[in-house]
């Protein structure tokens, strides 16, 4: 049997607060199945945070101090270990960016700007300017980089099955010069065709629909309790009560039945991309 390969506690605050807890947990003579137990969080959870990969929600921090007897560590420096993880993302957004590297689905309603997992860096530079026009060249390139690298979750050998609905003004809406924006709608249909991902558009003669606010992401895991994250200016917030979360899910159902086919919404891209390609774009 090969040895055990134990995490390197100083790669960083998330490696080193694993750690810990591995040492913890053996020292009290449990394993991850164990201590998992009567917890909301399954044991492979619980692995990934001791090799580092996945952050301590405050609720099985606290579980895990009872087990433990830990006098509330855990739950005292998982908040560290959270910020340690931010990587160039708004703080509200950080624990969605380490979720959607563990989703089984991820489904986005997107009515103004183009979900993050869709966007070219051109397109990603002037959202993000556009909203810190005070910041300096190199704080806009650091947000572009960490929102390019949460699109390498398509590379991996499981990736989550993406659901994304997008309002038709996003086709519309000229955030780049034509050539920009041919570059970014051809990006979205590439990648729609080339991984697991099911695109729909909700037509701009839909004039009611279930979803009429601002973005929202429902997001499935296998070893944890579905969310909902939604989003405005300079907030996010993460939704985990069952009662609501079931509710958004009847409307991002409802949205579904309202926006194009997915082989429709495909064309209504594809020849956006072509027009703006030839200079022929006209709403």
């Amino acid at each position: 049997m090969p040895s055990r390969k134990d995490p390197d506690a100083s790669a960083n605050v998330p490696s080193f607060y694993g750690a810990e807890l591995r040492f913890k947990r053996e020292l009290a003579g449990l394993t991850l199945e164990q201590l998992a137990g009567g917890s909301f969080r399954g044991f492979p959870f619980l692995s990934q945070i001791e090799r580092g990969e996945r952050r301590m929600p405050r609720d099985l921090a606290k579980h895990v101090d009872q087990k433990l007897g830990t006098d509330g560590f855990f739950e005292r420096r998982c908040e560290d270990a959270r910020r340690a993880r931010q990587s160039g993302h708004a703080e509200y957004f950080a624990d969605v960016v380490e979720m959607e590297r563990h989703a089984e689905t991820i489904e986005d309603w997107a009515p103004l700007i183009v979900p993050g997992l869709l966007q070219t860096a051109t397109y990603a530079g002037a959202i993000v300017r556009a909203a810190m026009p005070r910041a300096s060249d190199e704080e806009v390139e650091k947000k572009v980089e960490a929102r390019m690298t949460r699109a390498e979750l398509f590379d991996a050998e499981e990736t989550p099955a993406f659901w994304a609905i997008l309002d038709e003004s996003l086709l519309h809406r000229r955030v780049l010069a034509d050539a920009g924006m041919a570059e970014l709608l051809e990006h979205i249909a590439e990648v729609v065709k080339t991984t697991r991902s099911i695109l729909q558009i909700v037509p701009e003669t839909a004039a009611a629909h279930p979803f009429m606010m601002g973005m929202t992401r429902i997001m499935t895991f296998a070893d944890a309790p579905p969310v909902v994250y939604t989003e405005s200016l300079h907030s996010g917030q993460v939704i985990d009560y069952p009662a609501l979360v079931k509710q958004y899910r009847q409307s991002y159902d409802l949205l579904r039945a309202a926006a194009l086919p997915p082989e429709a919404s495909l064309a209504m891209i594809e020849a956006a991309a072509e027009d703006f390609r030839n200079g022929k774009y006209r709403h």
